[in-house]
């Protein structure tokens, strides 16, 4: 039942070392991989790269064009300049069912397994043959153990593994995406400094447990074509909403006034490029436009949602770089907003562009949460 795939939660066993891996983020508009090397206390930045995918190649996570996207696979491994094959990927959230079950201590892996298969059945809406599923143990008490399980289709897991195969890949690990993503964030959040001891300000923001009355931190994942807001605690996720707008609209604003392709003017886009003449206006039309949307969406979650404040709010993917949209955001909402940078504080591999990072780095959240899988115990 369980994949061949070394599926979902899993981590590498004690005594086997700390082998290389890739982490690959499938994204509707780019692939983007992250190699990471070092330790997890002084990890490297070997490398990184990107390739872009054309729209409908994948939706919602769903590889709709496989052949496109395997070239595409291949195509950003060559890119990174990288030897290694061993490949982390990971399932949008909404492909995965997780649950906790508290099962008796003591049992062997074996006794393990088939208890969280029996009660995961109960509780699926597919059939056992169509299922794949995974579990670790997250916790233990008094005569019982608390076990995370987590289950998918088993057509969605083997798309992947099939991907990375054909594009000359080993899958080794297969995640879930907001799992990677709230990775890379909670290392950001550990090297950020706290308040000084005494003051009675709280730190701007905290993803470790610190109790329940803890404001949590609002995460926006900026996509091309989606936004999702994410209010995060410690291990939990208390409200995520996607909204409709993303940066795929500052690329058809580029489009439009110089007369461009959409992929020339993404890349435009990314690579900084955009001419000075209308860059400032474009960029303070969307900045603005982009920062309200943002703001509005985190007023309906303390509307709705189980908080009324956040500790910090934290921008990430490509666009979250774009100068000013920090600083607006912090005006809107009277937050503290910081770029999520994925690769603050790692030294960087002779391959990387470090003149390149500040722009690209918070594009590459989830992707540098696929490779810290690495140095996981």
């Amino acid at each position: 039942m369980r994949s061949e795939v070394q599926a979902l939660l899993r981590r590498w066993r004690p005594g086997h070392g700390v082998p290389p891996l890739l982490g690959v983020d499938l994204g509707s508009s780019s692939v983007r991989l992250v190699e990471l090397g070092g330790n997890a206390r002084q990890p490297v930045l070997e490398c990184l790269a990107r390739e872009p995918l054309d729209k409908g190649w994948i939706n919602d996570g769903q590889i709709e064009d496989f052949d496109a996207v395997t070239e595409a696979v291949r195509r950003v491994v060559q890119r990174s300049g990288t030897r290694t094959r061993r490949v982390a990927l990971a399932l949008p959230a909404s492909a995965v069912i997780t649950q906790h079950l508290r099962l008796p201590a003591g049992l062997s892996e074996a006794a393990l397994e088939q208890q969280v298969a029996a009660g995961a059945q109960q509780h699926l809406p597919f059939a056992p043959e169509e299922m794949s599923l995974d579990f670790c143990v997250v916790g233990a008490g008094e005569g019982g153990v608390e076990v995370l399980a987590a289950a998918s289709r088993k057509d969605r897991v083997e798309d992947r593994q099939g991907l990375a195969e054909a594009a000359g890949l080993e899958p080794v690990l297969l995640d879930v995406e907001s799992h990677a993503a709230h990775r890379a964030l909670a290392r950001c959040a550990a090297l950020l400094p706290d308040v000084e001891e005494g003051s009675e300000v709280d730190p701007p923001i905290a993803l470790g447990p610190r109790g329940a009355g803890t404001p949590p931190v609002a995460l926006f994942e900026i996509g091309a074509f989606a936004t999702t807001l994410k209010l995060l605690r410690g291990e939990d996720l208390l409200y995520e909403r996607d909204q409709a707008v993303g940066g795929a609209q500052f690329t058809r604003l580029i489009a439009r006034q110089l007369g461009l392709g959409f992929d020339a003017a993404e890349q435009m886009k990314l690579d900084g490029a955009v001419p000075d003449e209308v860059a400032p206006a474009l960029q303070a039309d969307f900045v603005d436009g982009l920062a309200q949307e943002l703001a509005r969406a985190l007023l309906i979650a303390f509307t709705s949602g189980p908080c009324q404040q956040v500790r910090c709010v934290m921008l990430a993917g490509a666009t979250a770089a774009l100068p000013g949209l920090a600083v607006r955001m912090g005006q809107l909402t009277g937050f503290e907003t910081r770029v999520a940078d994925p690769f603050a504080g790692m030294a960087p591999g002779a391959a990387v562009h470090v003149a390149r990072l500040p722009r690209e780095a918070p594009g590459y959240l989830k992707a540098c949460g696929l490779a810290l899988r690495r140095f996981l115990p």
